[in-house]
């Protein structure tokens, strides 16, 4: 095929895909306004104009600040900064630590298998929601009181108050690029200074992180049983260690079977973050909740809903897929 004619097939490509957008884009649209006109015509209050209009409700934590005063749009705004809020540092965490219960499950140590397969086998056999209502209850009933925290590590303290942790400041002199760090320290109230997580933010961020790491070990361990043993003898005659052949050899091949499964797991655990509303804590779903009480807007507060997390699944998808084929790529030269 010439030049040319490759040019023009990748051409036409694209304008088929931006039509076949198009037309998915308007079959919404006018699902929406056919949702819309049958409510009006049954005489219920509907559109999207309340967005405009004073929430008449608080939203207790998150970066952006919100009050009662401000519009709706604000406040689903605020929910959907708090569910990125949990949702990113959840993947990270479950991306680590599924890594290493994955290569802990190949360990040749009897115990350690037997210990990471007992957690994957517990943790993805038991629904998400009852293990946020088992961690919530553990938060509210097992730990101590915030006048005597638990200290987990160096300016890492625990209680029924939540967990304080150091935090990045800016100095006496302004701006907004930190200077240093702000260690909490105990007091005779509690503790102060540093970063204040409240127990509801801990739960969802421990419970979305534990779960799908179980899910995340188990497409490790499958990516790096699909790289062949001869790769493995070469590590070997090579003279290298077992953490140099993990490292250097098997990782970055077993990467490209990783990859496109733990795209799904994102996936998965951005939308389970929806789950966050059982225990308390004021992300995008609870948001819409409360609205809906306010103003009875259902339809049109689930939409919201659905928009959300569909260009939020998008963004993964594109960020994991672009990544994806720098994986493929390396590993194919």
């Amino acid at each position: 095929m010439s030049p040319g004619a490759s040019r023009r097939g990748a051409w036409l490509a694209w304008v088929v895909q931006a039509l076949l957008v198009l037309a998915v884009v308007a079959g919404a649209v006018w699902v929406v306004h056919h949702a819309l006109e049958v409510l009006r015509a049954r005489g219920v209050r509907s559109g999207f104009d309340f967005l405009t209009e004073p929430a008449g409700f608080s939203i207790s934590e998150g970066w952006l600040d919100f009050d009662a005063s401000q519009p709706f749009w604000r406040a689903f705004l605020a929910g959907l900064i708090n569910t990125v809020r949990a949702a990113v540092p959840a993947a990270i965490f479950a991306v680590v630590l599924g890594t290493l219960i994955g290569i802990g499950r190949l360990a040749p140590h009897v115990l350690l298998r037997g210990i990471c397969t007992a957690y994957v086998e517990l943790l993805r056999n038991v629904p998400l929601l009852v293990q946020l209502l088992m961690l919530a209850f553990a938060m509210a009933n097992l730990l101590p009181d915030p006048t005597e925290p638990v200290r987990l590590l160096p300016g890492v303290w625990l209680s029924k108050g939540g967990l304080s942790v150091p935090w990045p400041v800016a100095g006496e002199g302004g701006g907004w690029w930190p200077t240093h760090f702000e260690w909490p320290e105990r007091g005779a109230f509690g503790v102060s200074g540093g970063a204040a997580l409240s127990p509801e933010y801990v739960t969802i961020v421990a419970g979305l992180s534990f779960y799908s790491a179980a899910f995340v070990a188990e497409i490790v361990r499958a990516g790096i049983l699909s790289v062949s043993q001869g790769q493995v003898l070469a590590g070997q005659a090579l003279g290298l260690s077992s953490v140099q052949q993990l490292r250097i050899v098997i990782l970055p091949q077993a990467l490209r079977v990783i990859v496109p499964s733990l795209t799904n797991q994102l996936l998965s655990l951005v939308k389970n973050s929806s789950l966050a509303v059982a225990v308390g804590y004021p992300e995008l779903v609870s948001v819409a909740n409360t609205t809906i009480g306010s103003n009875g807007r259902a339809f049109e507060c689930i939409a919201i809903i659905m928009a959300v997390y569909l260009l939020l699944s998008l963004l993964i998808s594109f960020g994991m897929n672009r990544y994806n084929v720098r994986v493929a790529l390396r590993g194919w030269r």
